[in-house]
C-alpha cells in the first residue's frame, strides 16, 4: 500500500501533532533494555519509544535518519543508565491534550527512585478522584523514562501497565533503587 502525500501528512500530524511541521528527524540508540527509537523535529525531543513498546510508532517515508539533534538525549541516557544522572536536562514537546501535558509535565516533579500511586499523583493535580485519567494520560506518555511515568504505579504498590512492558518498569524502578525486592 502507497501512502499519497496527504495521507503522509496525516500520519505525521498523528505522531508530531502537526501537519505542517518540520521532518521529523529520528534515530536507534542502544541501551540496556533494548534498542530506543528517538524521533523530534531536531530541536526538541518528541518520542522516546522501547523497542516492543505496545504503540511503536511506524517510521514514516518523509522521517530523515539524522543522529545529530540526539547526541545530548544519548549522552544523558547513557548517564542515566550509568547511575550518573538522576534527572534529564533536555528540550521536550511531547504532543498531547493540555490534561495530557499536565501530567507529563507532573510526572517529571517525581525524583529518582521515587514511586507514587495514580491517585497520588491525581491528588497532586489538585483532583484526587482523576486517578483513572491520570493513568490513561501516563500510559499515553510519548517520551518514555526521561518523562519518568514508569515511576507510577498502583495504590497496593504494585506495578502496573507499561507501554514498554511490565518487565522494563520492574528494571527501570530496580535501577533507579526504587524497587528492593
Amino acid at each position: 500500500m502507497t501512502l499519497g502525500k496527504r495521507e503522509l501528512r496525516q500520519a505525521v500530524a498523528a505522531v508530531t501533532g502537526n501537519p505542517q511541521a518540520p521532518a521529523t528527524r529520528y534515530c536507534i540508540a542502544p541501551s540496556p533494555i533494548g534498542e530506543l527509537l528517538l524521533f523530534g523535529d531536531g530541536t526538541a525531543l518528541q518520542g522516546l519509544y522501547m523497542e516492543s513498546h505496545e504503540v511503536w510508532p511506524q517510521k514514516q517515508p518523509d522521517w530523515i535518519w539524522d543522529e545529530a539533534p540526539f547526541k545530548g538525549v544519548v549522552v544523558q541516557l547513557f548517564e542515566y543508565f550509568a547511575r550518573k544522572r538522576a534527572r534529564f536536562e533536555l528540550p521536550l514537546a511531547p504532543q498531547g491534550t493540555p490534561f495530557q501535558q499536565r501530567v507529563w509535565a507532573a510526572l517529571l516533579e517525581i525524583p529518582f527512585g521515587v514511586t507514587i500511586s495514580y491517585g497520588e499523583l491525581a491528588t497532586r493535580l489538585g483532583d484526587p478522584k482523576a486517578s483513572r485519567a491520570v493513568g490513561l494520560a501516563n500510559g499515553r506518555n510519548p517520551i518514555s523514562i526521561i518523562v519518568p511515568c514508569h515511576r507510577v504505579i498502583g495504590a497496593n504498590g504494585h506495578l502496573t501497565g507499561y507501554g514498554g512492558g511490565l518487565d522494563r518498569k520492574e528494571w527501570l524502578l530496580r535501577h533507579e533503587g526504587a524497587l528492593l525486592l
